[in-house]
Order: C-alpha cells, then structure tokens, then sequence
C-alpha cells in the first residue's frame, strides 16, 4: 500500500539516497555512468525551497520512501539546491505556468503508478493555487512517463553539467 505525505527536511537524507537509487537504477539505459554520476546532487537532487513550500511529496511504502516529486510555485525549472542560477521569484499563476519538479522512483517499485500518483496531487494543487498551466524539465526516461499523461515535449536541450559532461532533457508543458 503506498502513501503520499507531504515532505519534511528530516526526509533529505533518504530522499538523497532514493534520488541516487532511482537515477543510477533507471537511467542506465538513456544515459551515461558519467553522465549519471555528474548529475546527482546537482542537476538531480533535494531541492529544500519545494519542501519548505510545502510543494513536495514522498511516496512511502510500510514506512520506507519509495517516491518523491513536486510542484512549485517558483521560477527555478530544475535542478537541486546547489545548483547554480536558481531563481526563488514566484510566479504568477494567472500568466506563468507552475513547475512540475524532481520525480524519482525506486527501481523497485518503478511502474507501480507512484509517478501518477504524484503527478496527479501535484497537478490537483497547482490548479487549487490558481495555476492554469504547468511545464517541466523530462529527463529522457521521465519523457515517457509525462507524454502518457498529456505533457507535450519541445525540442531536446543538452544542458552542460560540468566542463566534460552533459545532460539531455526535453522541456515539456500541459494545460492543467
């Protein structure tokens, strides 16, 4: 039986261990170890504004965090608390669109509908708050997961992450 709840900053140490979990368990086949080591932590990681907002949710199954995802209400499309050029200005919900943020899955449990489940609570409450729109930031493995439910991809965008390595995302956008 899987739970949702709101996340807490007492979460971060599992969800920092479930983020490498789900990136090194099921990105292996659209990317790189390289690519996949360098993006942990920073392109991929805890974003503690989603979770102080109250805008982040874990995935709990008998206890253990199993899932992770939010919304935000904020401009920073990606990425997690250190990465550079985060930008903590909120949006306007009647002209901007909400920001669908950071969903990880462990492998154990990947299609199980813990994606769904998350990104239905965080569609729901981005419409309560007055947001008519929402984008993201699609890994190449989470693009499948957003088109199933209505996201419409652009073109793909290679972000650098280090001076050696990039990352390959589509950047995608729903009308809630």
């Amino acid at each position: 039986m899987y739970t949702i709840r709101y996340a807490t900053l007492s979460d971060r140490a599992a969800l920092e261990t479930l983020i490498g979990d789900s990136v090194r368990g099921l990105s292996a086949s659209d990317y790189s170890p390289a690519q996949i080591e360098a993006a942990i932590g920073n392109t991929m990681g805890v974003d503690s504004e989603l979770i102080t907002d109250g805008t982040f949710f874990v995935v709990e199954n008998a206890g253990r965090i199993v899932g992770c995802g939010g919304w935000s209400k904020r401009e920073t499309l990606f990425g997690a608390d250190n990465k550079p050029g985060r930008v903590s200005r909120l949006l306007d919900p009647q002209a901007e669109a909400a920001r669908i943020r950071a969903f990880f899955v462990h492998p154990d449990v990947a299609r199980h509908g813990i994606g769904r489940m998350l990104l239905e609570r965080c569609e729901s409450e981005a419409r309560d708050t007055g947001f008519q729109r929402a984008q993201l930031m699609a890994t190449l493995p989470g693009r499948r997961l957003y088109e199933k439910y209505g996201y419409v991809a652009e073109e793909m965008i290679v972000h650098p992450i280090t001076g050696a390595v990039s990352i390959e995302f589509y950047p995608m956008a729903k009308t809630l």
